[in-house]
Order: structure tokens, then sequence, then C-alpha cells
């Protein structure tokens, strides 16, 4: 029996092959991720059954997809580790080196020792893999989103004080956006008759379908000659503007076609229904939610789901000291944990009438004397458990 040891760097991976009894069968080579590479790998292996053989690579963000999806077309045996399982193996040794030749050896030796106790990579069906990568996709989105709109709102600051009071509000951002990208400076409003300034507020407002055009137009004509600047208005300024609203429409819009493609592809998947009538699951958090817990199958119990999102706390003890007091690991998918938390947010923010277990759950906590934020920690562990309990017995 063979152990394949994998290396994986961008574009390149070292391997090494040892027996089960640690001998050391091949030298760390290395191949580059193309079909040579692979066709090189092959042929190192071609005199060996492939029940004979066992795989083991890191788990390492996407540069070891590649290399992972040729052997797994192949049908070899391929277990992913945890980069922090096979870091902590690593690091038993007393001498301390790092390179990658000897990361190979060590990952082929790690899996001789564990050749019976290591689990056989299971791919994921197509629509859940293209759900956790819109996911992903989704996110790396919205962090750009929230870097334009602190932007924005230090330029708002600089030039046109106290708007964001009077439209700011979630469902007419669109509308704060039109309205600035257009009257930028209080001098920009005052330069108009005050009916047509608030008439053409009104247009843009109905828009949106918006019926509050007239009082925000008058608000804003109100308060502009009472608005002090911080710098003067300059062509230069209007297109830091232009390009900064281009930017946030072009990332709503994104965000939003994300949203709508997620949804339309977790309609297919059966747990759907279930998760969207759950309590603080909104359209915005639903797809997202089913992507990033995958398979329900997958874990053995709700801890393991729980422990996958990385809000567990183990027990730490020694001798008579017994610790009560245990921060969460956040060793886990942080994707599962941020979309868990805003689903905790919004139940709190709802002040559900029914009895809701997961809200009063997060009251009884508060009651205790525990931290908001801890209180909604505690009930995405509580949100967790029913999730698992209802979705798993769909496949049951």
């Amino acid at each position: 029996m063979y152990a394949v040891g994998i290396d994986v760097s961008k574009g390149k991976s070292t391997i090494s092959i040892v027996t089960i009894h640690g001998e050391v069968i091949e030298e760390p080579f290395e191949i580059l991720h193309d079909q040579n590479g692979f066709d090189t790998l092959l042929s190192k292996i071609k005199d060996y059954k492939k029940e004979d053989i066992k795989f083991l690579m890191e788990a390492t963000g996407h540069y070891h997809l590649p290399l992972l999806n040729s052997l797994i077309e192949k049908n070899y045996f391929v277990c992913v580790e945890n980069a922090l399982v096979i870091k902590k193996y690593c690091d038993l040794d007393l001498r301390k080196v790092k390179n990658d030749r000897k990361d190979s050896l060590k990952l082929a030796t790690y899996c001789s020792e564990r050749w019976f106790k290591l689990r056989k990579f299971e791919p994921s069906d197509d629509v859940r893999e293209q759900l956790q990568f819109l996911s992903r996709q989704y996110s790396q989105y919205v962090k750009i989103q929230t870097n334009l709109k602190i932007q924005l709102t230090n330029l708002i600051d600089k030039t046109f004080p106290g708007i964001k009071k009077i439209v700011d509000d979630e469902n007419r951002y669109h509308l704060l956006l039109d309205i600035y990208e257009k009257y930028s400076y209080p001098s920009l409003v005052l330069n108009q008759n005050k009916k047509d300034f608030i008439n053409d507020i009104d247009v843009m407002a109905k828009k949106y379908r918006h019926k509050v055009g007239k009082t925000i137009g008058e608000e804003l004509y109100e308060i502009a000659p009472t608005i002090i600047t911080s710098c003067l208005y300059n062509e230069s300024l209007q297109l830091s503007i232009n390009s900064c609203i281009l930017l946030l429409r072009e990332t709503l819009k994104v965000t939003n076609d994300i949203i709508s493609k997620m949804d339309e592809l977790a309609m297919q998947l059966e747990e759907f229904d279930i998760v969207s009538n759950m309590k603080g699951v909104g359209i915005k958090t639903r797809a997202r939610l089913i992507a990033e817990v995958g398979d329900i199958r997958k874990y053995e119990n709700a801890n393991c789901l729980i422990a996958s999102c990385g809000i567990d706390t183990p027990p730490y003890q020694s001798g008579t000291f017994n610790a009560t007091n245990r921060h969460i690991t956040k060793r886990g998918n942080k994707y599962l944990r941020k979309v868990g938390y805003e689903v905790t947010k919004s139940i709190k923010s709802s002040r559900p009438k029914t009895d809701n277990a997961v809200y009063l759950f997060m009251l009884k906590k508060e009651a205790e004397g525990k931290p908001k934020r801890v209180a909604k920690i505690a009930g995405l562990n509580k949100f967790l458990r029913i999730y698992y309990a209802r979705v798993k017995e769909l496949y049951n």
C-alpha cells in the first residue's frame, strides 16, 4: 500500500510517495497543474493498483482543485485534510523545517500513519457547488460595496452634510444616489427655483415608487442655505462623486443578480421551502444559508454543524480546574457564521409576536446578563440546531 503526499502551491505541486510502513518510494518531485504534470504523476504510480494508493492533500482554497478533480475522474482515493490538522501534525517535530519537499514527505507520512482513518473526499453535487461559489462571490462584492458606501459617506460629509438624515433609508438608497449625483452641493440646490427643485425630487422618488418626494425636496431646499461645506465645489470633486456612485450602482446590481441566480438554483433543492419559512430568513439570506451549510447529510449530528460554523465552545479542564467562561473557536466557515449572524439580528429586530424559540432563547441569555452580541451567537447556536433537525428530517 502506498501513501502519496501532495503539497499544493499556486500552479504546481510537490509530491512524495511512501509505503504504509513509512519507506520512501519516490523522493519529492514537482509537477505543474497541467496535463503534462498530471501525466508525470500517473507515470510514477502506473505499476500500483488503484485500491493500494491513497492521496492526501491540504485544503488550500482553490489551488488544489485542478489536481483533485483530475484524480477523482480517474477514481483514485483522495483525502483533503484540514490545513490546521496538518499544521499541528507538522509541529510535532522538535526541529521545524519548512519547505515544499519536507511538507510533501510529512503529508505522505501522515497519510501512511492514518491509512485506515482517512475519509475519502466526496464532491458536492453541481447545484450546491454553484451555490457556494456564488455565495463567496456575493461576499466579496459586499465588501467592495461597503467600502464604496464609506467613501460616499465621506464625500457627503464634505459637500452636503445633512442630506443623509433626510433621505437615508435602506429602501431609499437608490434615491439618495440619484439626488446626490445631481445635487451634490448646496449651491446646486439653491440655483434652482424651489418649485422646480421639489418637482424634480418628486419625479426621482416616483421612479422608485416612493411617495415622499415632495417632503424630501422641501426639507433639502430648507437646509441648503444653512449648510457649511468643508471643501469648494469643482470638477474634480464631481468626478469623484460620479465615479463612486457609478461603482456603487454596479455593485448593487451585481449583488442583486447573484442573489436572484442563487434563489433560482436553491429552488431545485428539497430544503428550500423549509429554510425560506424559518423565522429570520429573508430573501438575501435563504440561498446563502443553504449554500454555506451545504448537504446536511455530511454532518453526523447538530454539534458537527455548530463546530463547522466555528461557534462551538470546547471544554477546557485540567485537574480540579474547569473553565466556564469560554470563547467560541471561530475555527470554521466564516461565511456561514456571518449569514447566520444576519439571521439572528433579523429575528431580534423583528420581535416576533408568536413564540419563537430562537428569539426567546436570546432574551433569556440577555436576562442572564450576557452582552447582546453573545446572546445573538447563542441564538445562532439554537437556530442551527433547529435548521439541522428540520432539514435532516427531509433526507431520512
